[in-house]
């Protein structure tokens, strides 16, 4: 019998525990400037990248996604335990973010499900589990993570009981 997963608005206080959460809004950038002759306004450092254990970069790629369908099903969750991993939806497409905090004895603590308001990605610090991509709509995201030369950076954990994201409404 598979456990129902709570879904809960992404907010940089609730997720802070797993990385770190990349949106253009008060108080999530180290700094914020104008550039390009007052143009533009950046905003600076919104997480840490970490790429380089073992001879790692960093790499961005591009993820095109198809939406998956509710109720979900939850079975495994992934991590990268030599690097983070980043990813931001290119066109305002909210997705599901589920992750686990790793116990003291090695195992997964309790699972926690965000939904992003479409205009918000993460960044996974490195060894945090957490889900593969789950958009609500098909679309492209900005992956950035780590690539080595000759080792394994996804290691795969499979859940002896499954949980469920089911039927949500839009979180405000």
């Amino acid at each position: 019998m598979s456990q129902v997963l709570t879904v809960q608005p992404l907010t940089r206080e609730a997720f802070a525990p797993y990385g770190d959460v990349i949106e253009a809004a008060a108080g999530s950038a180290a700094s914020v400037y104008a550039v390009n002759d007052g143009r533009a306004q950046r905003f600076h450092d919104l997480a840490r990248i970490e790429t380089s254990d073992a001879g790692g970069r960093t790499v961005m790629s591009i993820f095109r996604t198809e939406a998956i369908l509710l109720p979900f099903e939850i079975t495994e969750l992934e991590r990268h335990p030599r690097g983070s991993q980043a990813f931001v939806p290119m066109h305002s497409v909210p997705f599901f973010i589920v992750v686990a905090a790793t116990a003291t004895d090695g195992l997964l603590g309790p699972l926690m499900a965000f939904l992003t308001d479409g205009r918000q990605g993460v960044s996974f610090r490195k060894g945090i589990w957490h889900h593969s991509l789950l958009a609500q709509a098909s679309g492209d995201f900005l992956v950035i993570d780590r690539e080595g030369v000759g080792d394994d950076n996804c290691e795969v954990f499979e859940l002896q009981t499954p949980y469920t994201i089911a039927a949500v409404a839009t979180l405000a």
